[in-house]
């Protein structure tokens, strides 16, 4: 069965069959069939968009003279009521009526009547659905937003306060070169930035109104479909009939958007887990955002952030899921297209927690300065300093550098020793231009402050760029 009905029979059902489209069959569905077909249980969270539609329609069907203003007061009174019946929980939904829109039709014939059989004039359940996804997209994608400006400001407040904290920055997870702690969080403060981006752009997209296509190929009513587009907040009607039914493009941007960003929530979660480690000791978690062992009395495990990577899974699989119910799909709509909402709320769902958890856990975050600290200098973290020294002091070709530097790492590791520990003639028997000036570039501090080129991690760089990002968040 599609969904391409463009009047409902609100009769007394005699003979069993669905009332939506029972003249044209003579008993009613199997309980399996019914089970597949419905929708209910997962749509009825588009039950305040559904009413929302429905109102706007009859107010333009009355405007165009299709229904009397009799009947459209009638229908928004009882749309009315249902919405207050749903806001108490006093709403009864129904498998064997499919859907929300169907349930919020048959409850309208109940409270008011005739009317309610003159309300789906114009339309049809295709057209009907594409504009309560998108409605309800609109919501969730402010929501997400506002999470996500929230994670930013909670990031930057860690930032602000760790700007002069130096860690280690890392490459294939190898010690590399020393950064500032809050140059590791405006990072993801950028990430952040582009996913609200990505999200604005997909709101532009989202946010034009199918309804008044119908089932696939519009309406013989002299229908205004600019008016319906105003009322329920759209930029404009969308100009194909056969697209504004079939696009579910404006989903999979959303699922797109939003596995990109759980990807970037992951890599911090991933972060997390390994500085909560005994190994790192970078950062610690409360109580609140930790869990025990029910075996091991010592530990304490970062699950919010294990649950936040693994959730990260889910978003990503459901945007491989809608795009499989997709790919093989021919215009107009086909009954596959009900699998759309699922997914969508349920990357919606998972989102919204995982934003949730990682802003907490960064309120929550103790910052180890010790172990960051002891960290930055380890590995020979500051001997791309050296190798710079020799270009910018004595004129060396890099290359060269590269290549003394490496020799000079090398007898620090025979004689287990740091770089700032070596002695002046032993690495001068390497690089004879080395003077006493070149121990003033070997501590992680001054190798952070060192690099104040346009987005580098020196702490004057990154208060600098807290202060911006404060302005943009403010």
């Amino acid at each position: 069965m599609t969904k391409d009905n463009n009047t409902t029979n609100t009769s007394d059902n005699k003979s069993g069959t669905n009332t939506l489209w029972g003249g044209r069959f003579d008993s009613a569905p199997s309980s399996i069939m019914e089970a597949i077909n419905a929708s209910i249980g997962v749509d009825k969270r588009m039950a305040a968009e559904d009413l929302a539609g429905s109102s706007a329609h009859a107010a333009m069907l009355a405007a165009c003279g299709i229904i009397s203003h009799e009947d459209e007061t009638s229908i928004q009174a009882g749309l009315k009521q249902i919405a207050d019946e749903m806001a108490k929980g006093e709403f009864t939904f129904s498998t064997a009526l499919e859907d929300i829109h169907m349930n919020i039709e048959a409850r309208l014939g109940e409270l008011i009547g005739e009317p309610a059989g003159r309300l789906h004039t114009a339309r049809s359940r295709n057209d009907q659905v594409a504009t309560g996804l998108r409605l309800w997209l609109r919501g969730a994608l402010d929501d997400v937003d506002t999470l996500l400006a929230a994670f930013q400001r909670a990031l930057l407040g860690l930032a602000e306060a760790e700007a002069d904290t130096i860690m280690p920055g890392f490459t294939h997870l190898q010690s590399a070169q020393p950064v500032s702690f809050g140059h590791h969080m405006l990072a993801y403060v950028e990430m952040m930035a582009r996913d609200r981006g990505r999200f604005s752009d997909a709101r532009k997209r989202i946010n034009q109104s199918p309804l008044g296509a119908a089932a696939l190929a519009g309406t013989a009513y002299p229908i205004d479909r600019e008016m319906t587009a105003k009322k329920l907040g759209f930029d404009k009607p969308m100009a194909n009939s056969l697209d504004a039914v079939s696009a579910r493009d404006f989903a999979l941007e959303f699922l797109s958007a939003a596995s990109i960003c759980a990807v970037h929530l992951s890599r911090l979660a991933e972060e997390l887990v390994i500085w909560t480690s005994a190994g790192f000791a970078f950062v610690s978690l409360s109580d609140q955002f930790s869990t025990g062992s029910s075996i091991m009395p010592q530990k304490r495990n970062p699950d919010a952030a294990e649950l936040v990577r693994a959730k990260t899974g889910r978003i990503c699989g459901d945007l491989n899921a809608l795009l499989m119910v997709m790919k093989g799909l021919p215009l107009a709509y086909s009954k596959d297209m009900q699998e759309d909402k699922e997914p969508v709320f349920d990357a919606y769902d998972a989102l919204c927690l995982s934003l949730s958890a990682m802003t907490g856990m960064m309120g929550d975050l103790g910052v180890n300065r010790e172990a960051l600290g002891a960290a930055a200098g380890a590995a020979y973290s500051t001997a791309t300093d050296l190798a710079d020294w020799l270009v910018r002091e004595a004129d060396v070709p890099f290359r060269e550098a590269h290549h003394m530097t490496g020799q000079i790492v090398k007898l620090a590791e025979t004689q287990n020793k740091t770089l700032s520990a070596l002695s002046l003639p032993d690495m001068q028997s390497i690089a004879p231009m080395l003077n006493n000036t070149v121990f003033d570039v070997l501590t992680p501090q001054a190798s952070a402050a060192s690099r104040i080129s346009y987005g580098g991690t020196a702490p004057k760089n990154v208060k600098t760029q807290i202060n911006i990002w404060k302005e943009n968040l403010s």
